[in-house]
């Protein structure tokens, strides 16, 4: 395997900044919708009249707003205030869940998916480079795993917890609860974050953006990152049927397999924004081989409940333990500051997403039914292992600004 270290000066080893927390407590509020569906989605089926497959949609549809949705409001937010940018995205993230949970129309719920989508995916393209930049480019993965934590702090936490809610209040009760979270989450970053936080120079202008994007090495990174989430977030957006359908759990119980698969994702984000200022590809290689083989073991035996429990849990584990490399990655091959960037890694992160879901879904309507997800899963993860592979043996030749 290639050399990867990164020798990181003593600033590494130093306490991040408190900004940097702020930001991870919003993506837990932020990252608990995106994936709350999936624990909920023969509730909503139900409640909206539609099948398991279009219910399936409103995970799919918020993928894209975020793949469609963040490179064009990082763009159109260039030139504003980071600080009212943020709020901003908070307040129209609140008014998305509301719209939401007051309707009972498929097609409105749609639409609010794709209007929180793209609140977050502004909210992520801002706070990513505003992480990174109080941080330092020698903690930038440090920094990335705070923000990535708390998304998976979100599954371990939101998604479980959101979802025994939504069991007993209706799955419109955790989207209410998630708009309160976000209205007083952007009153506390109206309070606490420094009025300055301007683009500055001339990382607001839309031709430096775009220059950043002329390098093959970072979308080869888009790549890879689209691939992995399409392989494990694709499985675990049909979890719930997989484990009631094929593996005869109790509905009542799948939020404790998914805070299991949550804990799986928490130690990875955790392993992976430890070990990925030093050993990046090492990292992202171990994790689509174990994605691999969890894969064909959970198609196998899936049926089996004790083998899928520790299946979801390992997914957990392997899928997220390289998502804050990604996004640092991105970072050091573009440069700091770029805002189109880390927006357009957003993006991708949701495309694998979008395509995962659809994949998957397409999958769970073949003969194969529950089992054919995990097979979509395999293929996905065996797909990453290309750009996977060229990028870990040119690491020495990544660009560090």
């Amino acid at each position: 395997m290639p050399e990867d270290v990164v020798t990181a000066p003593p600033r590494a080893r130093e306490r991040l900044p408190l900004v940097v927390w702020m930001l991870g407590l919003v993506t837990f509020v932020m990252g608990t919708t995106e994936m709350i569906v999936a624990g909920l989605l023969p509730s909503v089926a139900a409640s909206l009249d539609v099948t398991l497959p279009q219910a399936g949609l409103l995970i799919t549809v918020y993928a894209l707003g975020m793949v469609v949705g963040t490179p064009i409001m990082a763009v159109l937010t260039l030139r504003l205030p980071r600080k009212a940018t943020l709020i901003l995205a908070l307040v129209l993230f609140a008014v998305a869940h509301i719209v939401a949970a007051a309707t009972d129309s498929f097609a409105i719920v749609l639409i609010a998916r794709f209007a929180a989508a793209l609140a977050t995916g502004t909210f992520w393209a801002i706070g990513a480079v505003v992480a990174a930049a109080a941080a330092g480019a020698a903690a930038g993965a440090r920094a990335m795993g705070v923000m990535v934590g708390g998304v998976t702090l979100a599954t371990v936490l939101g998604v479980p917890i959101g979802t025994a809610f939504g069991q007993f209040l209706g799955w419109q009760g955790p989207f209410w609860i998630l708009a309160v979270l976000a209205l007083a989450c952007a009153a506390l970053m109206w309070r606490a974050l420094p009025g300055g936080m301007a683009a500055s120079g001339a990382n607001d202008d839309l031709s430096t953006e775009l220059r950043r994007l002329r390098s093959g090495r970072l979308w080869t990174i888009y790549a890879l990152t689209a691939l992995v989430q399409a392989a494990f977030l694709g499985v675990y957006s049909f979890i719930s049927p997989q484990l009631t359908g094929r593996a005869g759990l109790e509905d009542a119980a799948v939020p404790l397999v998914m805070i299991a698969y949550g804990i799986g994702a928490l130690t990875g984000t955790t392993l992976g924004g430890r070990l990925g200022d030093r050993r990046p590809y090492t990292v992202i290689t171990s994790s689509v081989i174990g994605l691999a083989l969890v894969m064909l073991v959970l198609f196998v035996w899936g049926d089996i409940l004790p083998v899928a429990v520790m299946s979801f849990t390992l997914m957990g584990l392997f899928g997220f333990a390289a998502n804050p490399i990604f996004v640092s990655e991105a970072l050091r091959t573009a440069g700091p500051d770029g805002v189109l960037p880390v927006a357009l890694s957003n993006s991708f992160f949701n495309v694998g997403i979008a395509v995962g879901s659809a994949l998957c879904g397409y999958a769970l309507a073949t003969p194969l039914a529950e089992q054919g997800v995990p097979l979509a899963g395999f293929v996905l993860t065996i797909a990453a292992a290309l750009p996977a592979g060229i990028l870990a043996s040119t690491a020495g030749k990544r660009r560090t600004p």
